[in-house]
């Protein structure tokens, strides 16, 4: 029977996108998204919680490669070179669902009851990430800024991923949001008056 071939999980995801195009995301029911699916609605449920969840399905693999990426970096590396560079192992995982990315970061962006879903996932991700870096010896406040640093580095550097017409990888736009981000904090300068410092010593 359809409802238990092995792709049943994507089926129901494209159809759930297919009707949250055509109707909207609040017009949409379970029962809708299972019938495009050519399922029941019980068969949706085995798979997600409520529609929201067709969004967020990939949630759990995404901050686990984070978070393992962030847990097997190596201690010698800079707390926020560990966290850009585990935002940097998503890479692939976005890259397989650039086209899934654009609608569902679309559809989010339009639904206050998504955002908080998406800042939810985020908050928890932070967490988990500042007790990483505090297990690796880095101060509480360090671990803090180094997380949100990264964060911000992420979430720009997807934003222009999910918009670039080009479509160059992920990793290019977190490189180049980094850099943005050292512009903005002036390191540059910094480690310019800091070496002139050392030089007039």
């Amino acid at each position: 029977m359809a409802r238990w071939e092995p792709n049943t999980s994507e089926r129901l995801t494209e159809a759930a996108m297919e009707l949250f195009a055509e109707r909207g995301y609040g017009q949409t029911t379970v029962q809708d998204i299972a019938a495009r699916a050519g399922l029941t609605e019980r068969t949706f449920f085995r798979y997600f919680t409520d529609k929201r969840e067709v969004l967020f399905g990939g949630s759990h693999e995404f901050q686990k490669t984070i978070v393992d990426a962030v847990r097997s970096a190596p201690k010698s590396i800079a707390p926020l070179d560990a966290v850009v560079d585990a935002w940097a192992s998503t890479s692939d995982f976005f890259e397989r669902r650039r086209a899934f990315a654009r609608k569902r970061n679309a559809l989010i962006a339009s639904h206050p009851e998504l955002q908080e879903r998406e800042l939810i996932k985020l908050t928890t991700l932070a967490a988990a990430i500042v007790d990483l870096l505090k297990q690796r010896g880095t101060s509480s406040a360090a671990a803090t800024l180094a997380t949100e640093a990264g964060l911000a580095i992420g979430k720009v550097g997807f934003e222009q991923w999910i918009r670039d017409p080009k479509d160059r990888s992920l990793t290019f736009h977190l490189n180049a949001a980094r850099r943005q981000l050292e512009a903005v904090v002036g390191k540059g300068k910094q480690a310019e008056a800091e070496g002139s410092s050392k030089r007039s010593a």
